[in-house]
């Protein structure tokens, strides 16, 4: 797909008024990156979930900034023209408005992100509103927000009781008020994503495991593959069993260099007999 045109927000904005559903995943390498650009993916989420799909972590709050960067600048020299989002890690953004700019500038100057991503409702407006007025394009998260797990007493769906419902509504507002252009909804339920996407006036409304009324779609491409051999959450839809295929040839692989049915003569190089012969006299 050379000729591809770059998708920036006025692509993604031109899409939702047509009523055209916007593609979002999560992606953390350059080859992964190069077959979602091929594939015509909308959006590319660099998330902090790469502690654990990537760095074997048990939750996102070890990733640093600086292994933000390095697995976002890979994906963008795959992904030249998907629209980039790198997603801010725990504690890069929550101490101050300051934190929260300077940390958004460098995914901006250092990995050519095209917006970054925060999580938290209206006591992370004020951060929003900064990155905005700095000239970056902000994406909020709410509902299930991993950076806060803990406190939200697990994995689990929020939004269900209707005081919770309606506190998510009013974050979504809030956040759009402070000028973020797009938001996640993560697990949250069907119809309450219905009612935040049809209140949005100037805001993108990004589904996750949240129901199909939203402007768009997230998966966590890790989850779609089989690729997380943890678990594999209820609102993932498995697309091809890659990791059994990976797990298929290793185990092949390991057990034709044991028998010695690997490597054949296909498999490696040789030199031409007088060049050996001549090898030979010269060691003689």
């Amino acid at each position: 797909m050379s000729d591809r045109k770059k998708v920036t927000l006025r692509t993604l904005f031109s899409k939702a008024s047509k009523n055209e559903p916007i593609s979002w995943l999560t992606c953390y390498d350059y080859p992964t990156a190069h077959f979602q650009e091929e594939a015509g993916i909308d959006m590319i989420l660099v998330g902090d979930s790469l502690g654990m799909t990537m760095l074997g972590y048990d939750g996102t709050l070890p990733v640093t900034m600086e292994d933000m960067i390095r697995h976002t600048q890979a994906v963008r020299r795959g992904s030249p023209n998907v629209f980039l989002v790198g997603d801010m890690p725990y504690m890069s953004y929550q101490p101050s408005n300051e934190d929260a700019v300077r940390n958004a500038g460098r995914f901006m100057a250092e990995a050519n992100c095209d917006a970054i991503k925060l999580e938290g409702g209206k006591a992370m407006a004020p951060r929003i509103k900064a990155i905005v007025d700095a000239g970056i394009p902000a994406i909020g998260h709410l509902g299930l927000t991993p950076q806060s797990v803990a406190a939200l007493g697990g994995f689990r769906v929020q939004g269900r009781g209707a005081a919770q419902a309606k506190q998510i509504m009013d974050d979504a507002k809030a956040l759009e008020e402070a000028g973020a252009s797009l938001i996640l909804l993560e697990m949250v339920p069907d119809r309450v994503t219905a009612m935040i996407t049809e209140a949005a006036d100037n805001c993108l409304i990004m589904s996750l495991g949240s129901g199909p009324d939203a402007h768009g779609q997230l998966l966590i491409y890790h989850d779609m593959f089989g690729l997380y051999p943890k678990f594999k959450p209820k609102m993932a839809k498995v697309y091809g069993n890659a990791g059994e295929v990976i797990l298929n040839g290793l185990t092949a692989y390991a057990n034709e260099v044991s028998d010695k049915t690997f490597p054949q003569p296909e498999n490696w190089f040789t030199i031409k007999d007088d060049e050996f012969d001549d090898l030979k006299k010269l060691l003689n």
